[in-house]
């Protein structure tokens, strides 16, 4: 073989490695509902959601996963988009399910959307923190990511942490370790609950409102047909034991303190016998 064939070669294995690593939503994801409202564009480097009054539409991972690190870059529905909630989540299957959750609540022009965050295990929820983003989520791409291991689950946006769900199940609170979750996103509408309790509907004459993902990447370790855990071919496994150091502290200190608009551990009036027990252990839940 001549050094110019070795050369086209090794360029051709790089691209082809590249290509893996960017995460292809034609090998990654099954379109789920739908139809032609979701689209693979860019030779499966992009894909846009649609919903119309008619339906919303979504994907879902080829994969199992049972803990990593996942992102996903969103640009979510420009102008008016009350009533739309876009969404990226990681979810196991069945009446006692593990769900962990990115939910975009839309709203009308002007005004900011809701990100909203929640913790499933073993079918229970009721642990949401919501806040309101330091940017315009409609007129670029951010990337939004979460980290999954045996002590931790991290929330973060554009790498800064906005959320830390800490394992308590010393104390006797359930956490999400032992089902294998797929990833989700989807666009619907819920305009019965979704923007400002339900009193905003959905403008269905600004329909089709379309989402746009790309450059999904899933550090993880995948879950194969024999149940048995395969590590990611990504070198990169500092996810395993990441926490959140000093600087992280500080940064997540800020979101909370400056971005947050509700947190379930300050809800008195909610949970009435007392707030969770997972309230008192950490300020970053």
């Amino acid at each position: 073989m001549t050094m110019a064939s070795c050369a086209i070669a090794l360029a051709t294995i790089l691209c082809l490695i590249v290509v893996t690593c960017a995460g292809s939503f034609y090998d990654e994801m099954d379109i789920t509902f739908g139809g032609e409202r979701a689209k693979i564009l860019n030779g499966g480097q992009d894909l846009s959601l649609s919903l119309d009054q008619y339906s919303g539409s979504g994907f879902q991972s080829k994969n199992e996963y049972l803990f990593g690190r996942f992102d996903m870059q969103l640009k979510l529905v420009p102008g008016n988009s009350a009533g739309t909630v876009t969404t990226f989540y990681l979810s196991s299957q069945g009446a006692g399910h593990d769900e962990i959750d990115f939910e975009f609540l839309g709203n009308s022009s002007g005004n900011p959307y809701t990100i909203h965050t929640n913790v499933f295990s073993q079918g229970k929820g009721d642990k949401e923190q919501q806040f309101h983003l330091w940017f315009d989520p409609t007129t670029a791409f951010h990337t939004y990511t979460i980290l999954w291991n045996s002590q931790r689950i991290i929330f973060l946006i554009d790498n800064i942490p906005v959320r830390v769900f800490n394992n308590h199940e010393a104390v006797g609170i359930p956490f999400p370790k032992s089902q294998p979750m797929r990833v989700y996103a989807s666009l619907w509408n819920a305009d019965d609950w979704a923007t400002q309790g339900g009193r905003v509907k959905t403008e269905w004459k600004n329909a089709p409102f379309t989402a746009y993902y790309r450059k999904f990447n899933a550090n993880a370790d995948k879950v194969g047909p024999n149940s048995k855990s395969t590590t990611s071919v990504n070198e990169n496994q500092t996810w395993r034991t990441q926490g959140v150091d000093a600087a992280g502290r500080n940064r997540i200190r800020w979101v909370q303190n400056k971005h947050m608009i509700y947190n379930y551990c300050n809800d008195q009036a909610r949970f009435t016998n007392g707030l969770p027990v997972e309230c008192k252990r950490s300020r970053f839940l």
